[in-house]
């Protein structure tokens, strides 16, 4: 199974221009699965909830998911794509899951990071795991890699991959993701953007790149740089995150005690 990472430089606001270009990009590539930034199309740094509702799309109807579905149409994969969500009156720090059948999936980020917390509400949804065939996905956004029960219900609930859009400011996820993969024992393809946003007189948030492939044994497959554009395809095999045994003795899962841990 080809899978991927599309790092890149979105502009903020332009909607159908990042969407295209993304679309031209994706249309070239050969892969089974790619998985594409948080806010992808609209980009990070809100300056109020105006701007919030403005940019906010709804899912399935709204026209990033609907290009995208046309193009795994025409493509016959999948793709991965954080946006800004629209139901009803709230908005969502979302995740999408999108192939050549239509939507399949949508994730509502659980963590919010910093001033999220006064554009989004907390995501509702869970973390869910979808068979796309040859292998099943979970969805993760960005700082929920913070946090291990993100990574360890995706697994719990059978994903082979973690699909993981992000906006990274902070140095440690990269490194953390390899922790997340080997305690799990699953792939994750991590999708980072670049540059800086500086806007309303806000402080400058400047995008660490290194978007990744890590194995279910924490290596690092592929590794970004932190400032270029990239397009990057890896074949794996996902059925190899399907054993949880770490030796004859021990095994990941049915070695837990959650009857010990603190809930």
């Amino acid at each position: 199974m080809k899978v991927g990472y599309f790092q890149l430089n979105p502009k903020f606001g332009e909607i159908e221009e990042n969407v295209k270009y993304v679309l031209e990009k994706l249309s070239e590539v050969e892969a089974d699965l790619v998985v594409l930034p948080e806010l992808f199309n609209t980009g990070y740094q809100f300056v109020s909830k105006d701007e919030v509702t403005q940019l906010s799309e709804d899912v399935p109807g709204g026209f990033t998911t609907q290009c995208l579905v046309s193009l795994c149409n025409q493509r016959d994969f999948y793709v991965v794509a954080g946006l800004a969500e629209k139901a009803n009156h709230a908005y969502f720090n979302s995740a999408i899951l999108v192939g050549p059948e239509g939507l399949i999936g949508l994730y509502r980020k659980t963590h919010l990071f910093a001033e999220e917390k006064t554009f989004f509400e907390p995501g509702d949804t869970g973390f869910k795991v979808f068979d796309i065939g040859p292998a099943k996905v979970g969805l993760m956004v960005c700082f929920d890699w913070l946090f291990p029960e993100s990574a360890r219900s995706l697994a719990l609930n059978g994903a082979d991959i973690i699909c993981h859009s992000a906006n990274l400011v902070l140095p440690y996820c990269p490194d953390a993701m390899v922790t997340r993969c080997l305690e799990n024992h699953v792939f994750a393809v991590t999708a980072n953007r670049i540059g800086f946003e500086e806007r309303g007189g806000k402080k400058r948030l400047t995008y660490i790149g290194k978007s990744e492939i890590v194995s279910p044994e924490g290596e690092i497959l592929l590794r970004a740089g932190d400032d270029n554009e990239e397009l990057a395809i890896f074949e794996i095999d996902p059925a190899l995150a399907r054993n949880k045994q770490v030796n004859r003795y021990n095994n990941i899962f049915s070695d837990r005690r959650p009857d010990l841990y603190v809930c």
